[in-house]
């Protein structure tokens, strides 16, 4: 998440258009991609009072379903009435139209193949994120561009100092993504988003095996899930300090590149200093790694090994600066990702560790810092150390622990279930969850139902996340695919500097748009005014918007997740 892009950097950078893109909102949303024949299937209606609703298939217009439509409600996010529409019965594959009265929705599939060239998308947009490498046409088509940021020659910033390397020294960091719509690496976020996926290879690694993408590693007989992954971890692996263990919380700028193609943005770069959230991402994210790619050691010789080591030597680090909160340096203006509350962090750091040693110190300092869990943020990272600890339950050492770690995330995830169950669009966002980013929580909540539902075997979990990805994909009161390239109407001005520089009119494609946020933190930078300040409606389709258009890397990864999921999960009709 890019914090606070100066937009006068914008203006001066690249011309600014004047006006967002028009979209017409339709009457009838769904997701827009379509869903598996056995998966919970959902439109919601909006503007129509009662009625009839059909669903006609889209080849010879014949009527395949009908039913009433329910008593509309109004949803406190977008404060509209809508009735949801139950389209559950219809498995078999072909295309469709949903009809109300006038109204004729999107057409829509019905398939097994729905979600393939999402799930592609989305893990291929980390490979267009890549920093230090050319991207070249095999594997880039009409988004090829030149390498920048090779990040060999970094220098380390005055707050990062030490005797063994004082202000002014050079160290070579080198591979990892940028991180948004900005030219700059943090460790924090590069945590969470590592884990969530290295969590889907976890849990649904027949997705992935096998799967070639087309990217420079494709074919390498490791799954090209892995091999993406592996770039963005051996650029952590150069953020640790050798000599005492600590991370630095982030590669960077001293300010913000402009709208600029990488090759084009050449200022000098630095690590800025060891923070303790930091160092525990760090830990959590190597601990799983280093479990994950033990079974490529003869494609990763020695890196499990070194990945152990320096998860552990993270940790210590961690033990003895407990409170190294990370403070933005006067002559740095780059995202911060600070975070004053730690206790989630060592849970989480503690969780993986746990499972990768056995040894139950760590457990007893999981003990010490968790919390209730909540659903996964870069900063509120302690649902995933409870989430680790139920996908491994079978190493805990004892019944009742077990037991309490299940009951901890299903709790979580019936309250989801129900707040899904209460909500006229069928979904669990509430207008607090509208925040910098909502399109993965949104995705993040889905996580959440995924782990309840593969705990507990419960099918409204299932259907309860199916509806977050529904959300995501079109079923929302913009009638917007937030993926670009992916949908009937998807986000065309990204706040994505590579999207905005190319030349090119589409966007990247597969990547995530932040999505409705009220705050709206760009609206006096930004020369498009928002339609409406509703949590759910505050979007602008521009790239001014940083607040609400942007793209993330932490973002796009519960979208690999979700799109995993619910592929693996999904049972037959």
């Amino acid at each position: 998440m890019l914090l606070f892009t100066a937009l006068t950097t914008l203006a001066v950078a690249a011309p600014v258009a004047c006006s967002a893109r028009a979209v017409a909102t339709p009457a009838i949303h769904l997701n827009q991609l379509g869903f598996l024949p056995g998966a919970s299937k959902v439109a919601v209606v909006e503007g129509i009072a009662g009625g009839r609703f059909e669903v006609v298939r889209e080849h010879d217009g014949a009527v395949v379903l009908a039913g009433d439509l329910a008593q509309a409600s109004v949803w406190p996010a977008s404060g509209r009435a809508a009735a949801a529409v139950d389209l559950g019965a219809l498995d078999a594959p072909g295309r469709y139209r949903v009809r109300v009265g006038g109204h004729v929705s999107d057409p829509f599939p019905v398939g097994a193949d729905a979600y393939a060239a999402l799930g592609d998308a989305a893990l291929k947009g980390y490979y267009f994120n890549r920093t230090g490498t050319a991207l070249a046409p095999e594997h880039a088509g009409r988004h090829a561009r030149a390498g920048g940021h090779p990040d060999t020659q970094v220098r380390i910033h005055a707050s990062a100092a030490s005797a063994a390397r004082p202000a002014g020294s050079v160290i070579s960091a080198p591979g990892g993504w940028y991180d948004a719509g900005d030219y700059n690496k943090y460790v924090v976020n590069s945590g969470i988003t590592t884990h969530t996926l290295l969590a889907a290879w976890e849990d649904f690694p027949e997705v992935f095996g096998g799967r070639d993408i087309g990217i420079p590693e494709s074919g390498d007989a490791v799954p090209d899930l892995l091999d993406e992954a592996w770039w963005n971890l051996r650029w952590m692996l150069a953020m640790q300090d050798p000599a005492d263990g600590g991370v630095y919380h982030k590669l960077t700028n001293l300010r913000f590149d402009g709208i600029v193609m990488p090759d084009a943005a050449r200022d000098k770069r630095y690590v800025v200093q060891k923070s303790t959230a930091a160092a525990l991402d760090f830990a959590a994210v190597m601990a799983q790694a280093s479990r994950i790619y033990a079974g490529y050691e003869a494609h990763f010789p020695g890196v499990p090994a070194r990945m152990h080591a320096a998860a552990e030597a993270a940790w210590r680090w961690a033990q003895a600066n407990p409170d190294v909160i990370y403070r933005q340096p006067k002559d740095v203006s780059t995202g911060a990702y600070g975070d004053s509350h730690l206790d989630d962090e060592f849970a989480w750091a503690a969780a993986e560790l746990f499972v990768l040693t056995g040894d139950e110190a760590y457990l007893r300092a999981f003990d010490r810092h968790a919390a209730e869990p909540g659903v996964p943020a870069w900063a509120n990272v302690g649902g995933l150390a409870w989430a680790t600890l139920a996908r491994h339950r079978e190493r805990l050492p004892d019944a009742a622990l077990r037991t309490r770690v299940t009951d901890a995330v299903l709790g979580l995830a019936q309250r989801l279930a129900a707040q899904k169950r209460d909500s006229a669009w069928q979904i669990a966002m509430q207008p607090e969850d509208f925040v910098w980013g909502s399109s993965a929580q949104a995705l993040n909540q889905g996580l959440i139902l995924v782990q309840g539902y593969r705990l507990g075997a419960h099918r409204d979990y299932l259907d309860a996340a199916q509806a977050q990805l529904d959300y995501v994909l079109g079923r929302n009161p913009l009638g917007v695919s937030f993926v670009t390239g992916h949908g009937v109407r998807t986000p065309m001005q990204i706040h994505h500097r590579p999207s905005m520089a190319d030349g090119i009119d589409e966007p990247v494609p597969g990547l995530l748009s932040g999505g409705p946020n009220p705050r709206q933190q760009d609206a006096r930078d930004c020369p498009v005014a928002y339609a409406s300040s509703q949590p759910a409606l505050s979007w602008i389709d521009h790239d001014c918007s940083y607040a609400s258009n942007e793209i993330a890397i932490n973002w796009n990864a519960p979208l690999v997740y979700m799109t995993a999921a619910i592929q693996a999960l999904t049972p037959a009709p």
